[in-house]
């Protein structure tokens, strides 16, 4: 039995190549993670690598979105848009309930 029948996703087929130089201490480290790991040098770094792509990009769209959430508060600050029905009750049931 072969380890890619033992493990179908090793059966996908990898037509990339990256392809990194290391200092010699940076090498015995990556080696002794993935020994850890019980995986191989290559399913290490390619897990590691995917998840820290996979968490910057995320950090990426959060800071956009915080940015551009905090840019429309300002906005709503400086030019606030005319007062609506519901905005008048919600005034009037804050104000029964805290007694202003």
């Amino acid at each position: 039995m072969t380890e890619s029948t033992l493990n179908p996703s090793r059966k996908r087929a990898r037509a990339e190549r990256l392809e990194a130089r290391v200092t010699a201490e940076q090498k015995r480290l990556i080696e002794h993670a993935a020994t850890l790991q019980a995986c191989t040098v290559t399913e290490f770094m390619v897990t590691t690598l995917q998840e820290a792509a996979r968490r910057t990009i995320e950090e990426h769209h959060r800071f956009e979105l915080s940015l551009r959430d905090s840019q429309a508060f300002v906005e709503a600050l400086l030019h606030p848009g005319p007062a609506t029905d519901r905005l008048r009750e919600t005034v009037r049931r804050y104000r029964k309930a805290t007694g202003d």
